[in-house]
């Protein structure tokens, strides 16, 4: 059995695998969901709401507060070091085999150095690295661990090091026993035990209490506006530390990952019902709405991977580069309700939502406020420069409020604000690579586009002088036009400076450019002249592709005709055979017609301006009467009936033709001339 979609279905069900996609990777992008929500800081005011304990807790200690009493708990505690006792023997046995044997040496000083040696060995040999741990430590004893498992305290100061023996031998001693190096039998007895002493340790410590106290479900912690002490800190941070370990629990994940979703599905469909009700044009294209989609997720997931990832703050994010990029493909209203809805959402993530959602919306504005003409490229630069300067504004007028003292105020934040406008700047090669992947024209585009001194307009102005004249003059009744009905402006000053660029290829054809003498065209019939007329459409599509044109502005070359008919040659074969019908398809353009308010207004700046050069006497009648004629008959010839434009929209036009065309030809003052004597 073959399914039979239409169209309109497979849309509806492509727009639906969006919409859940789109919530799907949002939720698998938010970081741990065991976080806790609130930033707070000991002498800053608490800028949330009430907070009153949920569940019972215990009210942890500070860390300074543990250092304190582990230092209080550990003075009792003594290191714990293994005597051996067979070091003495085997060290006097070296000793006395080879020296004390030898003869020459007095019996007296042979006594000494024994009762010396047994001395020394009897109270214990340290190291002289563990000897100086010992007064770092400020340890006063030791426990001696004797082979038979006995301990005993020592005192440090009864420890000798091997260098402090030696000094004891030759203080104590006759000089004689300089010479008998009796440093080399000099070595430790006792050793560090760390395991007994990491033990006793860990024994001593285990007295040590983490908390001092317990908060009851139900309690009162703190209020907005209220200062963050040292004890509603420890309370506050006790708080988090319980909050974090009970969110690892299956159950409450599962909640907040509930919750999420509801959250997230809804701004998603607020975003959805948006375009669809107040944007169709970009609703019914799946590529806008797949450009619009990549963007918000695109900053989601920067955000994350920013927190989750790395140890950076997540103000480098480069925030204002969702609406930048939605402006420069489609409008401001649109950028702002995408800005504001990716915020909402990210602010899911982050722990000071408040700060983060005023400066982010403010951002947004200026963003789209300071694109709302594009009209020359530096415009992405100097936006970045004030989404700087109003970022360093909110931000610290918003310290001043939460602070109150201007000693107070963190300062690097700010360089991370400038981090994030300097990444702006790569909305450059954003825009480029978004266009050649969607097919899209954005206004940085449009405007390199309008630069008349680039080559094919160079080119046109010198192979078409006049046309390149009309062209001028039809981009400045269409611009105008286009802003008095909220039309794009700038897409339409484009089209219209390319529209005729087909006529390069045969000038002389377009009476514009001909400068008196015969008309090339009279000597053809008129069916072959209609047919060279109208060549200059398909001439100007193979122009605008080889210079790689985007296809928005070719659709204004083909259409910027419709399908009229070329009415000169028309009404004159008529004219001279009045016993024939004439081949309308010969005469007519191919269309298609314009199907949008720009290319509409397009085709109607052509024709009035055209016809206006026909006229003998500009008066202001004469001109009205021109404009509404031409209009008039493209209408009842049908050429809008595929363009979404009112006759509110068409009147507005006819206006705006009309007040422009009296301004150009205007009525000068005769200046009079110098009469002679």
């Amino acid at each position: 059995m073959k399914l039979n979609i239409s169209h309109n279905n497979w849309q509806f069900i492509f727009r639906t695998f969006l919409f859940l996609c789109v919530i799907f990777i949002i939720i698998l992008l938010l970081p741990t969901r065991n976080k806790f929500k609130y930033q707070f800081e000991v002498g800053k005011p608490w800028t949330y709401e009430l907070i009153t304990a949920s569940f019972d807790f215990p009210i942890f200690k500070s860390e300074k507060q543990l250092d304190e009493e582990k230092l209080e708990l550990l003075k009792n505690y003594k290191p714990f070091f293994l005597l051996d006792t067979a070091v003495g023997k085997v060290q006097m046995r070296k000793l006395s085999d080879e020296f004390l044997k030898k003869q020459g040496y007095p019996i007296l000083y042979k006594e000494f150095i024994k009762n010396k040696f047994n001395s020394v060995y009897s109270k214990g040999v340290i190291s002289a690295t563990d000897y100086n741990n010992m007064i770092k430590e400020g340890k006063k004893h030791i426990t001696c661990i004797y082979p038979d498992r006995l301990t005993r305290t020592i005192s440090i100061e009864d420890l000798y090091t091997p260098k402090s023996a030696y000094k004891e031998f030759l203080n104590a001693g006759p000089e004689i026993l300089k010479t008998y190096n009796l440093n080399l039998y000099l070595t430790e007895s006792l050793k560090f035990d760390s395991v007994t002493s990491n033990f006793s340790k860990v024994e001593l410590l285990k007295n040590l209490s983490l908390t001092f106290g317990m908060v009851q479900s139900g309690e009162r912690i703190i209020d907005r506006g209220e200062i963050v002490t040292q004890e509603s800190f420890l309370v506050l941070n006790s708080l988090k530390k319980e909050f974090e370990n009970r969110k690892d629990s299956f159950h409450q994940s599962t909640l907040v990952i509930i919750g999420e979703i509801i959250i997230i599905t809804g701004l998603i469909v607020l975003f959805f019902l948006y375009v669809y009700l107040f944007r169709p044009r970009i609703f019914n294209e799946i590529k806008n709405m797949i450009l619009i989609t990549i963007l918000i997720l695109l900053m989601i997931a920067i955000t994350s991977f920013t927190k989750t990832f790395t140890v950076l703050n997540y103000y480098i994010v480069p925030f204002g580069l969702l609406p930048i990029m939605v402006r420069v493909f489609f409008d401001s209203r649109t950028a702002l309700f995408a800005h504001i809805i990716t915020i909402l959402i990210i602010s899911l993530m982050i722990d000071n939502s408040f700060q983060f959602i005023l400066l982010q919306i403010f951002i947004g504005m200026v963003a789209v406020s300071s694109l709302k003409d594009m009209t020359q490229r530096s415009q992405l630069a100097q936006t970045a420069l004030y989404i700087f300067v109003s970022y360093v504004i909110i931000y610290i007028s918003f310290q001043f409020i939460t602070e109150g003292d201007l000693n107070r105020i963190h300062w690097l934040p700010i360089v991370y604000f400038a981090i994030s406008c300097v990444f702006l700047l790569f909305a450059y090669l954003l825009i480029y690579i978004f266009e050649k992947i969607f097919g899209m024209i954005s206004a940085v585009t449009l405007v390199e586009l309008t630069n008349v001194n680039n080559d094919l307009m160079m080119q046109f102005a010198e192979k078409a002088p006049g046309t390149f004249q009309h062209t001028l003059q039809v981009s400045n009744l269409a611009t105008e036009a286009a802003k008095k009905i909220g039309s794009n402006s700038l897409l339409v000053r484009t089209g219209a400076l390319y529209h005729d660029i087909g006529k390069m290829k045969n000038p002389d054809y377009f009476v514009e450019n001909q400068h008196g003498g015969k008309n090339i065209l009279s000597d053809k019939d008129y069916e072959e002249a209609a047919r060279l007329i109208i060549k200059h459409v398909q001439d100007g599509v193979e122009i605008a592709k080889k210079n790689h044109l985007p296809e928005q502005i070719i659709h204004f070359i083909t259409t910027h005709h419709g399908v009229s008919k070329t009415k000169y040659f028309y009404n004159s074969y008529i004219n001279d055979h009045p016993d024939k019908i004439p081949n309308d398809e010969a005469f007519t353009y191919h269309g298609p017609l314009p199907d949008t308010k720009e290319t509409a207004i397009l085709m109607m700046a052509d024709a009035v301006e055209a016809r206006s050069r026909s006229l003998i006497i500009y008066t202001e009648e004469n001109i009205d009467q021109m404009v509404d004629s031409m209009i008039d008959s493209q209408i009842a010839d049908g050429q809008f009936k595929n363009a979404p434009i009112s006759f509110r929209d068409v009147e507005t036009v006819k206006n705006v033709f009309k007040e422009k065309i009296k301004n150009m030809y205007h009525n000068r003052i005769v200046y009079p001339e110098v009469k002679e004597n």
